[in-house]
Protein backbone atom coordinates (compact mmCIF):
# COMPACT_ATOMS: atom_id res chain seq x y z
CA UNK A 1 0.00 0.00 0.00
CA UNK A 2 1.04 3.57 -0.63
CA UNK A 3 2.25 5.45 2.45
CA UNK A 4 0.69 8.91 2.66
CA UNK A 5 1.51 11.83 4.97
CA UNK A 6 -1.13 14.50 5.58
CA UNK A 7 0.74 17.56 6.90
CA UNK A 8 -2.22 19.52 8.28
CA UNK A 9 -2.11 20.20 12.03
CA UNK A 10 -5.19 18.91 13.91
CA UNK A 11 -6.71 22.41 13.77
CA UNK A 12 -5.99 22.73 10.05
CA UNK A 13 -7.43 19.26 9.42
CA UNK A 14 -10.68 20.24 11.12
CA UNK A 15 -10.97 23.44 9.11
CA UNK A 16 -9.34 22.53 5.80
CA UNK A 17 -9.56 18.79 5.20
CA UNK A 18 -12.30 16.97 7.07
CA UNK A 19 -13.29 13.42 7.94
CA UNK A 20 -14.72 12.52 4.55
CA UNK A 21 -11.49 13.37 2.73
CA UNK A 22 -9.37 11.61 5.36
CA UNK A 23 -11.49 8.49 4.93
CA UNK A 24 -10.97 8.75 1.17
CA UNK A 25 -7.19 8.80 1.62
CA UNK A 26 -7.31 5.90 4.07
CA UNK A 27 -9.10 3.81 1.47
CA UNK A 28 -6.14 4.35 -0.86
CA UNK A 29 -3.17 3.75 1.42
CA UNK A 30 -1.60 3.85 4.85
CA UNK A 31 -2.18 7.41 6.09
CA UNK A 32 -0.13 9.21 8.74
CA UNK A 33 -1.81 12.27 10.26
CA UNK A 34 0.59 14.92 11.57
CA UNK A 35 -0.24 15.61 15.23
CA UNK A 36 1.90 18.67 15.95
CA UNK A 37 0.49 22.10 16.78
CA UNK A 38 2.85 24.05 14.52
CA UNK A 39 3.49 23.90 10.78
CA UNK A 40 6.08 21.36 9.69
CA UNK A 41 9.33 22.95 8.54
CA UNK A 42 12.51 21.63 6.89
CA UNK A 43 13.99 18.93 9.17
CA UNK A 44 10.62 18.33 10.80
CA UNK A 45 8.99 17.70 7.44
CA UNK A 46 11.86 15.45 6.33
CA UNK A 47 11.50 13.38 9.51
CA UNK A 48 7.71 13.15 9.25
CA UNK A 49 7.86 12.20 5.57
CA UNK A 50 10.54 9.53 5.94
CA UNK A 51 9.45 6.39 4.10
CA UNK A 52 6.40 8.10 2.57
CA UNK A 53 5.35 7.69 -1.06
CA UNK A 54 3.02 10.69 -1.09
CA UNK A 55 2.73 13.94 0.84
CA UNK A 56 -0.62 15.75 0.87
CA UNK A 57 0.47 19.17 1.99
CA UNK A 58 -1.48 22.06 3.50
CA UNK A 59 -1.11 25.58 2.12
CA UNK A 60 1.21 26.81 4.90
CA UNK A 61 3.80 24.02 4.69
CA UNK A 62 6.73 24.84 2.44
CA UNK A 63 8.36 22.03 0.46
CA UNK A 64 11.97 23.09 -0.26
CA UNK A 65 14.54 21.39 -2.47
CA UNK A 66 16.02 19.42 0.45
CA UNK A 67 12.84 17.38 0.74
CA UNK A 68 13.23 15.89 -2.71
CA UNK A 69 16.96 15.29 -2.35
CA UNK A 70 16.59 13.61 1.06
CA UNK A 71 13.57 11.39 0.40
CA UNK A 72 14.42 9.08 -2.52
CA UNK A 73 11.17 7.14 -2.13
CA UNK A 74 8.90 10.14 -2.42
CA UNK A 75 6.73 9.94 -5.53
CA UNK A 76 4.37 12.92 -5.35
CA UNK A 77 3.45 16.07 -3.44
CA UNK A 78 -0.20 17.06 -3.64
CA UNK A 79 -0.99 20.63 -2.53
CA UNK A 80 -4.42 21.02 -0.97
CA UNK A 81 -4.65 24.54 -2.42
CA UNK A 82 -4.11 26.35 -5.70
CA UNK A 83 -1.04 28.32 -4.60
CA UNK A 84 2.17 26.27 -4.98
CA UNK A 85 4.70 29.12 -4.69
CA UNK A 86 6.31 27.66 -1.56
CA UNK A 87 6.92 24.29 -3.22
CA UNK A 88 10.23 24.10 -5.10
CA UNK A 89 8.74 22.69 -8.29
CA UNK A 90 12.05 22.93 -10.18
CA UNK A 91 13.75 20.77 -7.54
CA UNK A 92 10.85 18.34 -7.62
CA UNK A 93 11.14 18.08 -11.39
CA UNK A 94 14.89 17.43 -11.22
CA UNK A 95 14.23 14.66 -8.72
CA UNK A 96 11.39 13.17 -10.79
CA UNK A 97 8.73 13.91 -8.14
CA UNK A 98 5.23 14.88 -9.26
CA UNK A 99 3.67 18.09 -7.92
CA UNK A 100 -0.05 18.80 -8.16
CA UNK A 101 -2.34 21.61 -7.10
CA UNK A 102 -6.01 21.42 -6.12
CA UNK A 103 -8.68 22.98 -8.26
CA UNK A 104 -10.21 26.31 -7.14
CA UNK A 105 -13.24 25.00 -5.30
CA UNK A 106 -13.59 28.28 -3.41
CA UNK A 107 -14.93 30.47 -6.24
CA UNK A 108 -18.51 30.78 -5.01
CA UNK A 109 -17.48 31.33 -1.40
CA UNK A 110 -14.94 34.04 -2.21
CA UNK A 111 -17.39 35.74 -4.57
CA UNK A 112 -19.99 35.91 -1.81
CA UNK A 113 -17.44 37.35 0.61
CA UNK A 114 -16.55 40.11 -1.86
CA UNK A 115 -20.17 41.25 -1.93
CA UNK A 116 -20.34 41.15 1.84
CA UNK A 117 -17.24 43.34 2.05
CA UNK A 118 -18.62 45.69 -0.61
CA UNK A 119 -21.83 46.25 1.33
CA UNK A 120 -19.98 46.62 4.62
CA UNK A 121 -17.47 49.14 3.29
CA UNK A 122 -20.15 51.26 1.70
CA UNK A 123 -22.76 51.08 4.47
CA UNK A 124 -20.64 51.00 7.64
CA UNK A 125 -22.13 47.80 9.04
CA UNK A 126 -19.08 46.65 11.00
CA UNK A 127 -18.51 50.06 12.56
CA UNK A 128 -22.12 50.40 13.66
CA UNK A 129 -22.20 46.88 15.07
CA UNK A 130 -18.91 47.43 16.94
CA UNK A 131 -20.24 50.63 18.49
CA UNK A 132 -23.42 48.92 19.67
CA UNK A 133 -21.37 46.04 21.12
CA UNK A 134 -19.43 48.50 23.28
CA UNK A 135 -22.57 50.29 24.45
CA UNK A 136 -22.11 53.33 22.19
CA UNK A 137 -24.96 54.66 20.07
CA UNK A 138 -23.46 54.92 16.56
CA UNK A 139 -24.04 57.90 14.33
CA UNK A 140 -26.41 57.20 11.44
CA UNK A 141 -24.24 58.02 8.45
CA UNK A 142 -25.14 58.32 4.79
CA UNK A 143 -24.04 55.22 2.90
CA UNK A 144 -23.49 54.47 -0.76
CA UNK A 145 -25.83 52.36 -2.88
CA UNK A 146 -23.98 49.84 -5.03
CA UNK A 147 -26.41 50.08 -7.94
CA UNK A 148 -25.28 52.84 -10.25
CA UNK A 149 -21.63 52.67 -9.19
CA UNK A 150 -18.60 51.26 -11.00
CA UNK A 151 -16.65 48.21 -9.89
CA UNK A 152 -13.20 47.46 -11.25
CA UNK A 153 -11.89 43.89 -11.26
CA UNK A 154 -8.13 43.46 -11.47
CA UNK A 155 -7.88 39.99 -12.94
CA UNK A 156 -10.48 37.97 -14.84
CA UNK A 157 -9.90 34.45 -13.62
CA UNK A 158 -12.47 32.13 -12.08
CA UNK A 159 -13.53 34.56 -9.34
CA UNK A 160 -13.65 37.52 -11.71
CA UNK A 161 -15.84 35.58 -14.12
CA UNK A 162 -18.20 34.68 -11.26
CA UNK A 163 -18.23 38.17 -9.77
CA UNK A 164 -18.76 40.22 -12.93
CA UNK A 165 -22.27 39.01 -13.91
CA UNK A 166 -23.52 39.35 -10.32
CA UNK A 167 -22.23 42.90 -10.10
CA UNK A 168 -23.84 43.66 -13.43
CA UNK A 169 -27.16 42.19 -12.24
CA UNK A 170 -27.00 44.52 -9.23
CA UNK A 171 -26.83 47.53 -11.54
CA UNK A 172 -23.10 48.14 -11.37
CA UNK A 173 -20.91 49.01 -14.34
CA UNK A 174 -18.11 46.44 -14.55
CA UNK A 175 -14.58 47.35 -15.62
CA UNK A 176 -11.96 44.63 -16.05
CA UNK A 177 -8.20 44.86 -16.38
CA UNK A 178 -6.43 41.68 -17.41
CA UNK A 179 -3.86 41.64 -20.22
CA UNK A 180 -4.06 37.87 -20.67
CA UNK A 181 -7.79 37.09 -20.63
CA UNK A 182 -10.53 37.31 -23.22
CA UNK A 183 -13.18 39.56 -21.69
CA UNK A 184 -16.92 39.08 -22.11
CA UNK A 185 -18.23 41.99 -24.24
CA UNK A 186 -20.85 42.71 -21.55
CA UNK A 187 -18.07 44.38 -19.55
CA UNK A 188 -15.56 47.12 -20.33
CA UNK A 189 -12.00 45.93 -20.84
CA UNK A 190 -9.78 48.81 -19.76
CA UNK A 191 -6.18 49.48 -18.85
CA UNK A 192 -5.00 49.06 -15.28
CA UNK A 193 -4.58 52.81 -14.97
CA UNK A 194 -8.07 53.60 -16.29
CA UNK A 195 -9.64 51.02 -14.00
CA UNK A 196 -8.08 52.64 -10.96
CA UNK A 197 -9.12 56.13 -12.02
CA UNK A 198 -12.72 55.27 -12.90
CA UNK A 199 -13.79 52.69 -10.31
CA UNK A 200 -15.73 53.32 -7.11
CA UNK A 201 -14.72 49.86 -5.87
CA UNK A 202 -11.39 48.28 -6.84
CA UNK A 203 -11.25 44.51 -6.29
CA UNK A 204 -7.87 42.77 -6.49
CA UNK A 205 -8.23 39.29 -7.99
CA UNK A 206 -4.97 38.88 -9.92
CA UNK A 207 -2.73 35.89 -9.40
CA UNK A 208 0.38 36.32 -7.27
CA UNK A 209 3.41 36.22 -9.60
CA UNK A 210 6.69 38.07 -9.93
CA UNK A 211 4.92 40.39 -12.37
CA UNK A 212 2.17 41.31 -9.89
CA UNK A 213 4.40 41.73 -6.82
CA UNK A 214 3.45 45.12 -5.27
CA UNK A 215 1.11 45.80 -8.19
CA UNK A 216 -0.93 48.00 -5.86
CA UNK A 217 1.79 50.49 -5.00
CA UNK A 218 1.90 54.22 -4.24
CA UNK A 219 1.51 55.14 -7.91
CA UNK A 220 -1.50 52.87 -8.37
CA UNK A 221 -3.21 54.04 -5.18
CA UNK A 222 -2.69 57.67 -6.16
CA UNK A 223 -4.84 57.06 -9.24
CA UNK A 224 -7.88 55.97 -7.21
CA UNK A 225 -10.79 58.29 -6.44
CA UNK A 226 -10.72 59.76 -2.93
CA UNK A 227 -14.13 58.17 -2.19
CA UNK A 228 -13.21 54.79 -3.70
CA UNK A 229 -12.64 51.61 -1.70
CA UNK A 230 -10.10 48.83 -2.21
CA UNK A 231 -10.72 45.10 -1.63
CA UNK A 232 -8.05 42.40 -1.68
CA UNK A 233 -9.08 38.73 -1.70
CA UNK A 234 -6.13 37.55 -3.79
CA UNK A 235 -2.75 37.59 -2.02
CA UNK A 236 -0.94 40.09 0.17
CA UNK A 237 2.05 40.02 -2.19
CA UNK A 238 0.14 42.19 -4.64
CA UNK A 239 -0.01 45.14 -2.25
CA UNK A 240 2.68 47.54 -1.07
CA UNK A 241 1.39 47.69 2.48
CA UNK A 242 3.34 50.83 3.43
CA UNK A 243 1.78 52.66 0.50
CA UNK A 244 -1.70 51.41 1.41
CA UNK A 245 -1.19 52.44 5.04
CA UNK A 246 -0.21 55.94 3.90
CA UNK A 247 -3.28 56.55 1.74
CA UNK A 248 -5.59 55.13 4.39
CA UNK A 249 -4.02 57.25 7.13
CA UNK A 250 -4.21 60.39 5.00
CA UNK A 251 -7.77 59.66 3.86
CA UNK A 252 -6.82 59.59 0.17
CA UNK A 253 -9.15 56.62 -0.37
CA UNK A 254 -12.31 55.92 1.60
CA UNK A 255 -11.34 52.54 2.97
CA UNK A 256 -10.18 49.00 2.36
CA UNK A 257 -11.27 45.43 3.03
CA UNK A 258 -8.59 42.76 3.36
CA UNK A 259 -9.02 39.00 3.57
CA UNK A 260 -5.34 38.40 2.84
CA UNK A 261 -2.02 40.00 3.64
CA UNK A 262 1.65 39.45 4.39
CA UNK A 263 1.20 38.02 7.88
CA UNK A 264 1.76 34.25 8.43
CA UNK A 265 -0.63 31.94 6.57
CA UNK A 266 -1.44 34.83 4.20
CA UNK A 267 -3.43 36.63 6.89
CA UNK A 268 -4.01 40.41 6.86
CA UNK A 269 -1.19 42.30 8.56
CA UNK A 270 -2.47 43.30 12.04
CA UNK A 271 -1.12 46.85 11.71
CA UNK A 272 -3.20 47.47 8.59
CA UNK A 273 -6.19 45.55 9.92
CA UNK A 274 -6.32 47.92 12.88
CA UNK A 275 -6.97 51.04 10.81
CA UNK A 276 -10.43 52.49 11.51
CA UNK A 277 -11.26 52.60 7.79
CA UNK A 278 -10.28 48.97 7.21
CA UNK A 279 -12.40 45.82 7.45
CA UNK A 280 -10.24 42.73 7.86
CA UNK A 281 -11.12 39.05 7.92
CA UNK A 282 -8.63 36.23 8.74
CA UNK A 283 -8.33 34.67 5.28
CA UNK A 284 -11.81 33.17 5.35
CA UNK A 285 -12.70 33.66 1.68
CA UNK A 286 -12.69 29.94 0.99
CA UNK A 287 -13.45 28.80 4.52
CA UNK A 288 -16.87 27.20 3.99
CA UNK A 289 -17.66 23.48 4.02
CA UNK A 290 -18.38 23.22 0.26
CA UNK A 291 -15.20 25.08 -0.68
CA UNK A 292 -12.95 23.19 1.71
CA UNK A 293 -14.40 19.79 0.83
CA UNK A 294 -14.06 20.45 -2.90
CA UNK A 295 -10.31 21.01 -2.60
CA UNK A 296 -9.71 18.24 -0.07
CA UNK A 297 -11.64 15.69 -2.11
CA UNK A 298 -9.77 16.79 -5.22
CA UNK A 299 -6.49 15.74 -3.56
CA UNK A 300 -8.09 12.38 -2.80
CA UNK A 301 -8.92 11.96 -6.48
CA UNK A 302 -5.37 12.96 -7.39
CA UNK A 303 -3.96 10.27 -5.10
CA UNK A 304 -6.46 7.78 -6.56
CA UNK A 305 -5.28 8.58 -10.08
CA UNK A 306 -1.67 8.09 -9.03
CA UNK A 307 -2.43 4.76 -7.33
CA UNK A 308 -4.25 3.65 -10.49
CA UNK A 309 -1.22 4.51 -12.61
CA UNK A 310 -2.61 7.67 -14.21
CA UNK A 311 -1.58 11.31 -14.28
CA UNK A 312 -3.67 13.29 -11.78
CA UNK A 313 -5.65 16.33 -12.84
CA UNK A 314 -3.81 19.41 -11.57
CA UNK A 315 -0.32 18.03 -12.18
CA UNK A 316 2.15 20.82 -12.94
CA UNK A 317 5.27 18.84 -13.93
CA UNK A 318 4.07 15.49 -15.28
CA UNK A 319 6.59 15.64 -18.14
CA UNK A 320 9.47 15.15 -15.67
CA UNK A 321 7.72 12.65 -13.38
CA UNK A 322 9.96 9.58 -13.21
CA UNK A 323 9.23 8.27 -9.69
CA UNK A 324 5.99 6.66 -10.78
CA UNK A 325 4.36 3.88 -8.75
Amino acid sequence: MMKILLTHTPHMRANYYGKRAIAGLQALGEVTLYQGDTTLEDAGLIKAAGGMDIIVVDRATAVPAAIFATLPGLRAVHRCAVDIRNIDVDAASRAGVLVTRAKPGFVESVTELVFGLLVDLNRGISHAAAAYHTGILPEARLGRQLSGTTIGLIGYGAIGRALAPLACAMGMEVLISDPYARIDPAYRHVSFEDLLAQSDHVVCLAAATEETENLINATALARMKPDAVFINVSRGNLVDEDALATVLHEGRIAGAALDVGRAPDQMPTPYLAGFPNVIATPHIGGLTPPAIEAQALHTVEQVRALVDGGVPEGAVNSATWSRRP
